[in-house]
């Protein structure tokens, strides 16, 4: 792992020129990350430019090394999404390095803050007051209800298996009741995953597809959600 970078205070707020400093520091940060997996990969600029014009949108090899020795003025996103393909990360590590860069400048007029607290803002894991971040908030919690359902169904019939093949009754009881609270489990991600999915139609509009292993399970259950209540999901 390479020393950890962090990047100078910027000037105050009221002087000219933090803007472009800002954007700045945002690009020489992802010029950095780049280079620096590149050669940890052990590759030139031309092989990565070998990669991103297999991938589909060519990135010369001249255009990657002005990029990162700064001579670059400019870095579009799509740009950005295809090197982090390249390089076999996300788009999100390259704009915020986490264990690479200490600390970082989130927006022009604010102090610096840790590179982990900007990165969770960008992707939605930390919300502030007000935020309009609920249909993110929600297909995240469709996602963890139905992985959760999926590992609840799965012990449930690991459980069962070991009743019927338990050699005796003692062992046959603890998988019984394992079984039992696999099944209560199951029961509470399945009630969540429609509720889930009920908040999401409320809003008009269409939730993600089932796993075709829960459909079932979900489909069994008649009684309609309660969607009076979002604060849990």
């Amino acid at each position: 792992m390479t020393q950890r970078r962090s990047h100078p205070r910027e000037k105050n707020a009221d002087d000219e020129g933090d803007f472009p400093e800002w954007v700045d520091q945002v690009m020489a940060t992802v010029a950095s990350e780049v280079c620096r997996r590149r050669r940890e990969l052990g590759w030139s600029a031309q092989d990565l430019a070998d990669k991103c014009e297999v991938i589909g949108h060519p990135i010369p090899r001249n255009v990657i090394a002005n990029m990162e020795s700064g001579r670059r003025s400019t870095l579009p996103l799509v740009d950005v999404i295809v090197l982090a393909e390249a390089l076999n990360t996300s788009p999100v590590c390259l704009l915020y390095p986490v264990g690479y860069v200490e600390d970082v400048q989130r927006l022009p007029l604010q102090d610096p803050t840790s590179t982990l607290d900007a990165l969770q803002r960008f992707t939605g894991e930390e919300t502030v007051l007000g935020t309009d971040d609920d249909m993110l908030r929600y297909f995240r919690a469709h996602q963890a209800a139905q992985d959760r359902l999926r590992r609840a169904q799965q012990d449930e019939e690991h459980a069962r298996y070991q009743a019927r093949t338990a050699p005796n009754t003692d062992r046959k009881a603890d998988a019984l009741r394992a079984q039992a609270r696999a099944a209560e489990a199951a029961e509470e991600a399945m009630s969540r995953l429609r509720r889930v999915r009920a908040f999401i139609q409320k809003e008009d509009v269409t939730p993600p597809p089932l796993w075709p292993d829960v459909v079932t399970a979900t489909e069994s259950s008649g009684r309609d959600p309660d969607t009076s209540e979002e604060n849990d999901l």
